[in-house]
């Protein structure tokens, strides 16, 4: 399932979406708040730049909004149907989880976004 080569490895792992060996992120970890979104200039295996674009992440803000939409309905419907909060519960619910998701959700949106662009090359930094 997540085996190399799959774009579903590039986007849950964060790695490089053209050789999938290095991390594109400075910090693996994206509960270092301070470092969520700090990137890599490129790729230290194939050389791939992933800044592909003068301001190429924002539209990853697209990918993000619709991911916290979904993230949104979701909260709702497990605290209000599931669990029978009330409106105002389940409205807390839904902010509670989307801060708490927050780090994740960036990062997911710009894997997300990346890998929409660009594919796995096998041979990518092969000499």
């Amino acid at each position: 399932m997540l085996k190399k080569g799959s774009k579903l490895n590039s986007i849950v792992t964060g790695s490089c979406p053209k050789c999938q060996n290095e991390s594109m992120y400075e910090d693996k970890n994206p509960l270092h708040l301070t470092k969520v979104l700090k990137m890599n200039e490129n790729c230290g295996h194939c050389g791939f730049k992933y800044q592909i674009e003068p301001s190429f992440f924002y539209g990853a803000m697209y990918v993000s909004y619709g991911l916290n939409v979904g993230v949104g309905i979701a909260a709702f419907i497990v605290s209000f149907v599931f669990f029978g909060a009330t409106i105002e519960q389940s409205f807390v619910a839904i902010i509670l989880t989307l801060v708490v998701l927050f780090p994740f959700v960036l990062r997911l949106s710009r894997n997300l976004y990346i890998n929409m662009f660009v594919s796995y090359d096998p041979n990518a930094g092969r000499k």
